[in-house]
């Protein structure tokens, strides 16, 4: 199922690539929170190919929510997948965004896919069998000194709320070499994993998976508008590829306590590394 994810990642990329800088109908989610053309079209087509492919699969869409084909049947199986992660960049025509797919059983993710289509970069994971870039075998970062390591975070929707941000924000910048926000989760994920950064933190609330969708455009997609698309934090559709890939290459994923992170379960600050910078970012976190 690996390769087909990855062909499914990559035809998604080819549809955001072809739309960039085009005119895109832009849907407002919340104050910032937006969704546009490309997210729907690129999240239809890999609904529409997981249905033709695995049809008893369930799916966890950021755009459309979570569905199963089979009502009554729960299946141990469930993609979890951001059509376009990036979509504030997407949509300003600001070169940094992805496709990210994740495949579950039974609660354990057991393949990741990222892809940037601009740069031709392909994420690949198998739970297990290690992480590729491209098909070439990768590694998190031999960093051992926060002094000496370059971090990235992302800043969450109500960033002007949250004073505990702007307080980790500069505690980190004082303590490590330096901190990138570049606003796709998933690929400063999947830039961890390959050794580009040494480690990532931001604010993961775990949305209701089992609630439907409350809006439809009938001239687009189902999109799921409210207080669920406001809740402030990471998905499991922006961090579950991204974490069986640090995994795989070698880093550590925690909560802030250093307790096991878990996308489905977990409202935490999401802390990733490789392992080696791992404690010194929980001690700043604490401060």
């Amino acid at each position: 199922m690996l390769n087909f994810a990855i062909n499914m990642a990559r035809d998604a990329g080819r549809i955001l690539a072809e739309r960039l800088g085009r005119t895109n109908q832009i849907i407002h989610k919340g104050d910032i929170n937006i969704v546009t053309e490309a997210d729907l079209a690129a999240e239809r087509f890999i609904i529409e190919r997981i249905q033709t492919h695995y049809p008893r699969h369930a799916v966890l869409a950021e755009e459309s929510g979570a569905s199963t084909e089979q009502p009554g049947e729960r299946s141990e199986w469930r993609w979890i997948i951001d059509p376009l992660d990036g979509t504030t960049n997407y949509s300003h025509g600001y070169p940094c965004f992805c496709v990210s797919i994740a495949l579950e059983q039974a609660g354990q993710i057991v393949l990741g896919v990222i892809y940037d289509p601009l740069r031709d970069e392909l994420f690949a994971a198998e739970r297990g069998e290690g992480a590729t870039l491209n098909e070439r075998r990768i590694r998190v970062s031999q960093v051992d000194d926060l002094n000496q390591a370059l971090l990235c975070t992302g800043f969450p929707y109500d960033v002007r709320e949250r004073g505990d941000f702007a307080r980790h924000f500069v505690n980190f910048t004082m303590r490590a070499q330096a901190v990138r926000r570049d606003g796709s989760a998933a690929l400063d994920l999947a830039y961890v994993a390959c050794g580009r950064f040494d480690g990532f933190w931001e604010d993961y609330c775990k949305p209701p998976l089992d609630s439907p969708p409350s809006h439809t455009r009938a001239d687009t997609a189902d999109v799921r508008i409210n207080s669920v698309d406001n809740l402030s934090g990471l998905k499991p559709w922006d961090a579950a590829a991204g974490v069986l890939l640090i995994e795989e290459a070698g880093g550590r994923v925690s909560e802030t306590d250093g307790s096991p992170f878990n996308v489905n379960t977990s409202d935490t600050i999401l802390v990733v590394s490789n392992g080696l910078v791992h404690d010194e970012m929980i001690r700043v976190l604490a401060l």
